[in-house]
């Protein structure tokens, strides 16, 4: 019987985000003072009292949400995981529940991610749709037939619901032909571009040369990683899988399934939301499933 803890990616925001805690709690606005002064900027101001389209700017959102997990993380007493896993910018709030990355590095590394990710999707117009209701399988070959445009399956989150990425035209002829092959819906996403697709490849250039000048740690215990929903130890592994997980699918049902098989009982999302906690009880039935927000 393992306890894993999972942490929250892009969309999870909201306005206020982070306040009470900031408020409420000493060490956690030591460690928002502390993240407004690396980051150059308060983003706390944004966090609690800006509007949705300030906090939805990738540069923003990224290092908040990263900061809303590891900051309830660090000040709640006696979480010890025995699993961590997070949903593409969560694994950055995992590494650092495992101890492989300081608060300080994980947060620089962060916002150098949601500030490349940011200018690739200026680089390159491009979208997400979220197609629920179809086999995987048939996604996948629906996306595999549209040529001279870029669409691939991009965030594998449960069992009947698989977001693709790509070009603009690409996500649009592939809703098409999703929605006439029997999806029950083909929605456009209200994100900033084509996020772990081949489209993110200059982000993925950036991000590696900050990845390969930062110390990652020895793990307290595995990550479970997106790219192909394993369990990493390895320091060098786990800097690879980051950098490559910008252009790959997030393997989200697989690695709660993978989690599962290694005697994952019980599973506690930590961070703004309750997004995890519905896409892991679709796909882990017989869990305990709970967060701390």
């Amino acid at each position: 019987m393992n306890h894993a803890y999972v942490f929250p990616g892009q969309g999870a925001q909201f306005v206020g985000m982070g306040k009470k805690l900031y408020e409420e709690n000493t060490i956690a606005r030591e460690y928002f003072e502390q993240a407004n002064e690396i980051l150059g900027f308060r983003i706390t101001d944004i966090m609690f009292d800006g509007t949705v389209d300030d906090l939805k700017q990738t540069r923003v959102t990224q290092p908040a949400i990263f900061l809303h997990s590891v900051i309830l993380f660090e000040t709640t007493p006696d979480l010890l995981p025995d699993m961590v896993a997070g949903h593409s910018l969560g694994e950055f709030s995992a590494l650092i529940a495992n101890k492989v990355l300081t608060f300080e590095d994980g947060l620089r590394l962060v916002a150098k991610r949601a500030s490349a990710m940011q200018r690739a999707c200026e680089i390159n117009p491009s979208s997400m749709a979220a197609i629920t209701n179809l086999d995987d399988q048939i996604v996948e070959d629906v996306c595999s037939q549209i040529t001279g445009e870029i669409v691939v399956a991009a965030n594998y989150n449960c069992p009947g619901q698989l977001v693709i990425s790509g070009s603009n035209e690409g996500v649009r002829q592939a809703c098409e032909l999703l929605k006439a092959a029997g999806a029950k819906r083909a929605l456009l996403l209200p994100v900033g571009g084509a996020f772990h697709s081949p489209l993110m490849e200059p982000a993925r250039e950036e991000l590696a040369e900050a990845i390969a000048n930062t110390t990652f740690g020895n793990p307290t215990c595995p990550i479970y990683q997106n790219v192909d929903a394993s369990p990493y130890i390895t320091p060098s592994m786990i800097k690879q899988n980051l950098i490559n997980q910008l252009t790959s699918p997030v393997r989200w049902t697989q690695t709660i399934q993978k989690m599962m098989d290694h005697n994952a009982t019980h599973f506690t999302e930590v961070g703004p939301g309750k997004v995890l906690q519905g896409l892991i009880s679709k796909i882990a039935k017989d869990a305990v499933v709970d967060g701390i927000s």
